[in-house]
């Protein structure tokens, strides 16, 4: 009898986490809603759509993985299904966990955050210029962007090419497929995100501990918080390959070799699940609160997740309005997210093998964000403008910026297709004759006409990016 109270004790605890899961799974959401149209789709049609073969989601609540799940498949065409334990490349989630590292061989006394980083760098050093004679590089600015270093991200090395080391790929000499990691703006003047400066990062704490990076991470971070399902090394081991999952491009179709290796550990590294940087994401809202220490202090914690130059703090990006921490990753054929809010022992982390994944991670949070209460990663809503579909002929065309957008008109509707959206066309919904949005990405477009009343340029505004201009040239 007390065995079967134990199980039926252990079904009702599980049950509002799995009724929980599937309204999330049957309730993802896109950037806009259109007033009084359902909006809600479901996983396993948006994988479809996005032609990503694999997701897994794990879920914080009140301080603790609340539940993760695997969906899909490792591989198109495969039989392996995704699990929670399935290992995905975190991409550039990669640096808040390297980041976490550093900061731990600071309270160690062995790195500084502010001293210039070329005293203790050995087997390479920061080539000096005018720009670091006036100031210099630190580990600070390494974490927060803010070092003046070139190298935005990596494409990494597919298989059969060879593999530099990470002092080539610093100098940018073959067999590297980046440039030189050089400063070129003034340490500290300004905020640019730099892969490159995550590759300093990482030869520095190899140099001051002389260990290699994946078991130095091991020892700092991974294996203190339990994250036993993951690592540093690259390439991944050959006795991994059956549990990690295969990238895919925009098309669907896998990687050549299934992923590629990355020198770039501390940048783009990392081969993990969402439990286990779900982990990483409570031990940072503990050490925050002041609740735990196991690789950094409350101290080290706060300054952290303090603003260094916006939007980053040390290692991870911040948002002070809503308490979110936040980072996203997008390597070849891999794309994931991980967020959390402090003091609310709240998050998630979902990582997708397709290259297509970005905006189906979005509709996923924003269905987390409904379902948990989450203040941001809201759905807007907006009412349709009666347009006259006539003139939507008068849009149609090629616009040019440094890539083409085409703009089509068909059977009433109005469509565009542009490079960073992927191969395939969005519609286009009317707020007014000129004013136009797009429903997953919430990007607005704009027909700008000339004195004439002819169509010269389309403006697109994404959500809190940079307007682009492109005029049209047919």
């Amino acid at each position: 009898m007390r065995i079967i109270v134990l199980l039926l004790s252990i079904i009702a605890a599980a049950w509002p986490q799995a009724g929980r899961a599937s309204r999330v799974e049957n309730g993802l959401l896109p950037a806009v809603l259109i007033k009084g149209r359902p909006g809600e789709m479901k996983l396993a049609d948006r994988m479809r759509h996005y032609k990503v073969p694999g997701v897994s989601v794990a879920v914080i609540d009140g301080g603790r993985v609340e539940w993760a799940r695997g969906y899909g498949l490792l591989e198109a065409g495969g039989a392996a299904p995704v699990t929670p334990e399935t290992r995905f490349q975190a991409a550039s989630i990669s640096k808040p966990v390297a980041a976490m590292g550093a900061l731990a061989l600071v309270e160690q006394g062995k790195l500084d955050l502010d001293e210039d980083v070329n005293r203790k760098l050995v087997s390479w050093k920061v080539p000096e210029n005018e720009l670091t004679k006036e100031k210099k590089v630190t580990l600070r600015g390494l974490l927060s962007h803010g070092a003046g270093l070139t190298v935005h991200g990596f494409r990494g090395y597919a298989a059969g090419e060879d593999v530099p080391t990470l002092v080539q790929a610093l100098d940018g000499q073959k067999p590297a497929n980046s440039a030189a990691v050089r400063v070129d703006i003034l340490p500290g003047s300004k905020w640019r995100y730099a892969g490159g400066g995550y590759n300093v990062m990482q030869q520095l704490m190899i140099d001051v501990t002389g260990k290699k990076f994946p078991d130095l991470m091991r020892e700092l971070v991974l294996g203190k918080l339990g994250m036993t399902q993951s690592t540093y090394e690259q390439p991944l081991p050959q006795a991994l390959a059956a549990v990690a999952a295969s990238g895919h491009r925009g098309s669907g179709e896998p990687i050549k070799g299934k992923w590629h290796t990355y020198p770039e550990m501390a940048a783009a590294g990392l081969w993990t699940t969402p439990t286990d940087l779900a982990r990483f994401a409570v031990e940072l809202q503990q050490a925050y609160a002041g609740k735990s220490s196991k690789v950094i202090s409350p101290q080290m914690a706060a300054q952290m997740l303090r603003t260094q130059l916006a939007p980053s703090g040390l290692g991870i990006v911040v948002n002070a309005e809503t308490q979110r921490f936040e980072h996203g990753g997008a390597n070849e054929g891999f794309r994931c997210q991980l967020v959390g809010y402090l003091g609310k022992g709240q998050g998630a982390v979902v990582m997708t093998n397709g290259d297509r994944g970005g905006a189906l991670v979005s509709e996923i949070l924003r269905g987390v964000a409904r379902e948990y209460g989450w203040p941001d990663y809201r759905t807007e809503e907006r009412a349709l403008a009666e347009v006259n579909p006539e003139i939507y002929g008068t849009y149609s065309g090629e616009y040019k910026t440094n890539f083409t957008i085409t703009v089509t008109a068909e059977s009433g509707r109005l469509y565009l297709q542009a490079p960073p959206l992927g191969p395939e066309r969005v519609e286009l919904f009317p707020e007014s004759e000129t004013g136009f949005f797009t429903l997953s990405e919430n990007i607005k477009i704009t027909f700008v006409k000339d004195e004439r009343g002819a169509v010269k340029e389309l403006i697109a505004q994404p959500p809190g990016g940079q307007a682009l201009k492109a005029a049209k040239v047919k």
